[in-house]
């Protein structure tokens, strides 16, 4: 039986800045150790990484570039802790796509409560709500969840490579299945 206290998804505020960035460069050691490069992987999430996120995620939501969400978890002293979080916006390069997931990450102690389905539809209502039809998202080929992708009804439509990184184009044609 899981004990862990119940999730409130919300809108993020600039205050949810350093717990996004402690998710995100945490998340990524959580799921990229062993699958990307060590040394990139430590750039990406070394205590100064952690900081310069924060700050790019405060300009992200005072600016409304993205759309962002969180997932809080109260503990039992009252504390609110952001364990999980997501992002969409305009679609950068998917042709014929309106929007893009941009980031969903979370803590590994959190992963199958629900909340990632929670937030990929809390940012599909979001982005249906500013007129988007459809949304899509890169994840990295050999990802994990490239597979809860497809399962939350996104397919396959072509892939790219930066440098030893491919990434697969994962596309839902329709956010009404999501929202719905």
């Amino acid at each position: 039986m899981d004990k862990s206290p119940p999730a409130t998804i919300r809108a993020a505020t600039p205050a949810d800045a350093a717990g996004i960035a402690a998710v995100h460069t945490q998340s990524w050691r959580e799921t990229y150790t062993g699958l990307i490069d060590a040394a990139f992987l430590e750039r990406m999430t070394n205590p100064a990484a952690r900081e310069r996120r924060a700050a790019s995620w405060v300009q992200t939501i005072e600016r409304q570039l993205e759309q962002v969400f969180v997932a809080e978890q109260i503990d039992h002293l009252g504390r609110g802790e952001v364990v999980a979080f997501a992002s969409v916006g305009p679609a950068r390069d998917h042709a014929d796509y309106d929007s893009e997931l941009m980031t969903l990450y979370s803590f590994r102690r959190v992963q199958g409560q629900g909340l990632g389905k929670a937030l990929l539809q809390a940012v599909a209502k979001a982005a249906g709500a500013g007129g988007a039809k459809n949304m899509a998202l890169w994840v990295l080929a050999q990802n994990p969840t490239r597979g809860w992708y497809a399962a939350q009804g996104a397919r396959e439509a072509g892939a790219k490579t930066d440098g030893d990184l491919q990434e697969i184009r994962m596309v839902w044609d329709d956010l009404a299945g999501l929202v719905g």
